[in-house]
């Protein structure tokens, strides 16, 4: 018995001496009632590992999926983003988005300084990524890959800013389907097995207005000192559900009305599991709504600019299934509402073709400054596909009636199967004004093999960025970053992306304007897409709601 009796004691020990877990995973959800009467319900992921994977030998993986975490490793990745979409996010009727991506596939990496051959393991990197996703990032290649030199900076942890080790390509006819959302379900720690990730069923999520996912893996500081590196993945889930006319006119929804789904407990290895209604409105407004069963606690953050009020369904807390055994979150209208006063974005764009015939064409962008009286300078960047052959000397820049000139221009053109035009200029949009982008364009004749499967449907363009430093009147706190991640991200700022500000001083929001034009037939301008993604800001600069 004694040997037995030593084993048992070493084992204790063995256990009790064992350092706690170095990740953590919290996961949120946000539901969202749309001035059109639709539903918008964003989902966020975030997997935190206090380990730096290209310094350590790490050969055990906790929570952080461990194809992700050898694929930073061995190509040395930086900074990695990757969205898939489908529809388009109608900013006339739901507002400004919370977390923005183009439609189809949009992926954009930063290497380290160490890869010597970036063309190549960003070539690899695609095709392994496609494996991953079931996507079809394996036709990216040199056709649709860009090196923006101004755009794209990084959004986490970065000393150096070469846009050397950057590239960026978007398949705007990418569709996405189930066979995209399960291997990005399986990346989750609990899967879809428990925990919030149990109303991703296809069949809802699918039939939508609109639906994207996303995959953002970044480098972060570990503490407020900053003195260690740690590794973030996000993982979001943004669907838009008609519920205005699968509930005959009635605004009310639950969960189960929008998911067919309730939830039941949180995910075990979760730190944190927390469901967020927005119960915010404007005047005599608050007292017409009711969301049932009533909330535990109330969060106020600020969101683009503007003061929010969130209902918050803690899934941690015991108390919350005190009462059944199942949490199916109700929102009601006491009485029926004609619709929610739309404001109107500071900046927003929107983008058509113009002309006749199949020869030649014209590409026109507007961008409207709304401000009464501040001027915002804006960089854009347009990447055109090669059998499109721009006329440069025909860009025309006019705001007001008069010739507005970039005080940057930069531009790489194309040549015929090999690589896309590049172009990006810093422009001055003056308050209160609408700013036209025009440039023509001659349509290569193609060989009959280059033509897509279905020519009839045709032709698609990648979408044009727009960047711009907008300051913000309502400041952050800091401390609202650990209560909740995903406001954090919505703001636009937190703890983790002011340490990366260390090297580059200057903030983005860039948004991108129609990202699927038809070449066939003109475009009509109201046909747009605006998205604006948010990027870190300075120590002391704030966002505002644009």
């Amino acid at each position: 018995m004694e040997p037995l009796g030593t084993l048992l004691l070493l084992l204790f020990l063995a256990t009790s001496g064992a350092e706690q877990p170095r990740d953590s995973l919290r996961e949120e959800l946000l539901l969202s009632p749309l001035p059109s009467g639709d539903v918008a319900a964003t989902f966020q992921f975030r997997t935190r590992w206090d380990s730096d994977l290209q310094r350590e030998g790490v050969s055990h993986y906790r929570l952080f999926p461990k194809a992700l975490g050898q694929l930073i490793s061995k190509y040395s990745v930086r900074e990695l983003h990757l969205s898939l979409t489908q529809g388009f996010w109608r900013t006339r009727s739901w507002g400004q988005p919370y977390l923005q991506a183009p439609a189809g596939a949009e992926l954009w990496v930063w290497f380290q300084e160490s890869v010597s051959d970036v063309d190549k393991a960003w070539k690899d990197l695609s095709n392994i990524l496609s494996g991953i996703f079931c996507a079809s990032l394996n036709f990216i290649d040199s056709t649709n890959t860009v090196v923006p030199t101004a755009s794209f900076k990084p959004l986490g942890l970065a000393n150096v800013t070469d846009h050397h080790f950057l590239r960026y390509a978007v398949l705007p006819r990418e569709v996405v389907c189930t066979e995209n959302l399960t291997p990005w379900k399986k990346l989750l720690p609990c899967s879809s097995k428990a925990g919030l990730a149990v109303l991703l069923k296809a069949e809802r999520l699918f039939h939508s207005s609109y639906h994207s996912q996303a995959v953002h893996i970044r480098p972060i500081c570990r503490d407020a000192s900053c003195l260690s590196m740690s590794w973030e993945l996000r993982q979001t889930l943004t669907v838009v559900f008609d519920s205005f006319a699968s509930g005959h006119g009635k605004k009310d929804w639950s969960l189960f009305k929008i998911f067919s789904r309730t939830l039941t407990e949180a995910c075990p290895l979760a730190s944190q599991s927390k469901v967020y209604v927005d119960i915010s409105s404007k005047g005599q407004e608050k007292e017409l709504l009711e969301v049932s069963p009533a909330p535990l606690s109330v969060h106020e953050a600020s969101v683009q600019g503007d003061r929010r009020t969130y209902a918050v369904y803690d899934l941690l807390n015991p108390g919350l299934f005190n009462g059944s055994r199942s949490l199916n979150v109700q929102l009601k209208w006491k009485r029926p509402q004609d619709g929610l006063d739309l404001a109107v974005p500071v900046l927003h764009a929107q983008r058509y073709v113009s002309g006749y015939g199949l020869e030649t064409g014209e590409i026109s962008t507007l961008i409207y400054n709304t401000h009464p009286y501040r001027a915002f300078p804006v960089l854009l960047l347009e990447t055109v596909p090669w059998y499109l052959r721009l006329y440069i000397h025909t860009l025309t820049i006019i705001t007001k009636g008069k010739e507005n000139k970039p005080s940057y221009i930069h531009y790489q053109p194309a040549q015929d199967r090999q690589r896309p035009h590049l172009l990006e200029m810093l422009i001055q949009l003056p308050a209160n004004s609408v700013t036209k982008i025009t440039i023509q364009f001659e349509r290569a004749l193609l060989k009959w093999t280059e033509y897509t499967p279905d020519p009839n449907h045709g032709f698609y363009v990648s979408p044009s960025v727009l960047s711009a430093l907008v300051p913000s009147v309502i400041a952050m706190k800091e401390e609202d970053e650990d209560q909740s991640p995903l406001f954090a991200s919505l703001r636009g700022g937190n703890h983790d992306l002011k340490c990366s500000e260390r090297a580059g001083k200057v903030a983005f929001n860039p948004f991108t304007t129609n990202s699927g034009l038809n070449e066939n037939l003109p475009s009509r301008p109201g046909h747009s897409l605006l998205r604006k993604r948010r990027l870190p800001t300075g120590d002391s600069a704030t966002l505002v709601k644009i």
